[in-house]
């Protein structure tokens, strides 16, 4: 096995794999990628039997060949060689030697006999999608997915597609049970086979993030209880999570809460210095609102005290609301407007925080007692 192949094009294909590949397994060859040569294409391929990448780039192929390698090592020698080309060659006794310019390294290798199959998707149905429109759903929900992961159905977002009329919808969906954050995006290409919808685990949904190219056009489908990501490249198969998601919408409030319009980059701020006096322990924040003026207060035994006071346009009746400061922090920050509107539900009911126009995204908060 022999090839030749750009610096930069094998430190990227190489990367993708570094969050697939196991940690901690009883499968030490997990540990490892796979690369294979065939008619001047290099193949990359990392799987951890839940999550499977093939990726394809070109390459200068002397002598065609596989073999498998530690993903991590392979990653820092690419990393730090200095050049353009990377030479690849494989001796019989499975010991690779790469080189450029003057470095030359020696490491050994596994034989790819032992490495789990990860075939190619044939024949499957692609629905389109632009890269930028799916990152975008993914950022405004994947903060709210639960990390309890004995709610396996929770560790992951809902994705869904629903025809309105002439136009599709793709809508994510996250929650986990303190929050829920519901986003969607109109696409030209329908997906029938996630009308039902399909939950895509955590650790799947941030691979399948970076991977993604925001000028891109990229392909999604399913594929034996797989979703499964096509760029350029590379396809991205997940393991879909087996299990009911709640029925989501019973959550979203029918009784509409108090509006209050905010500037999110001040409020944004204000929430972010009421966060540094919180702990492990407590990190609530106590919103009170009063004519022209809401104040925010964050008192902790273990840290301080914080106050502020901020000029709103409010002529309520006077309220007050307790949240988790970081699950406001969090509903916020992914807010592309210059404008965020709160619907403060009363006593105990939830808040949704939104932006102040269009109706692409909405994030549910319960509050806390006061």
């Amino acid at each position: 096995m022999e090839f030749k192949i750009n610096r930069n094009t094998f430190l990227d294909g190489i990367q993708k794999t570094l969050g697939i590949v196991e940690k901690k397994t009883t499968m030490p060859i997990l540990n490892n990628v796979l690369l294979k040569t065939d008619h001047n294409k290099l193949k990359i391929i990392a799987t951890d039997r839940e999550i499977s990448l093939i990726s394809d780039y070109e390459a200068d192929v002397a002598e065609k060949g596989e073999i498998t390698l530690a993903a991590k090592k392979l990653h820092e020698m690419v990393r730090e060689i200095q050049g353009e080309t990377v030479h690849f060659t494989k001796s019989a006794n499975n010991i690779v030697k790469v080189t450029s310019q003057r470095a030359v390294y020696k490491i050994p290798g596994l034989p790819a006999d032992d490495f789990p199959a990860v075939a190619d998707v044939q024949d499957l149905t692609f629905y389109n999608i632009a890269g930028q429109i799916l990152k975008d759903l993914i950022n405004k929900t994947s903060f709210a997915m639960a990390m309890d992961e004995s709610r396996r159905n929770l560790n992951g977002v809902l994705l869904e597609t629903v025809t309105d009329g002439s136009e599709y919808i793709w809508r994510m969906v996250a929650t986990d049970g303190h929050r829920l954050a519901v986003a969607k995006a109109l696409t030209a290409d329908p997906c029938p086979e996630m009308t039902k919808g399909v939950i895509i685990p955590r650790k799947g949904l941030m691979e399948i993030k970076k991977i993604i190219d925001d000028n891109d056009i990229i392909g999604v489908g399913l594929h034996k209880n797989m979703f499964v990501v096509k760029t350029e490249n590379t396809i991205l198969k997940v393991n879909l999570v087996d299990g009911e998601y709640p029925d989501y919408k019973r959550v979203i409030p029918v009784e509409k809460g108090v509006s209050v319009m905010l500037d999110k980059e001040s409020f944004l701020h204000a929430l972010r210095r009421m966060n540094v006096v919180s702990s492990e322990r407590y990190s609530g924040v106590i919103l009170s609102f009063a004519a022209g003026k809401m104040t925010l207060n964050s008192t902790n035994l273990d840290v301080g005290e914080a106050t502020e006071e901020i000029d709103i346009g409010f002529d309520g009746e006077d309220m007050d609301v307790g949240f988790n400061v970081n699950y406001v922090i969090d509903a916020i920050s992914v807010i592309s407007t210059d404008q965020v509107l709160l619907e403060v539900g009363v006593g105990l009911k939830p808040t949704i925080v939104r932006p102040a126009e269009g109706d692409q995204y909405l994030c549910i908060v319960m509050p806390l007692k006061i």
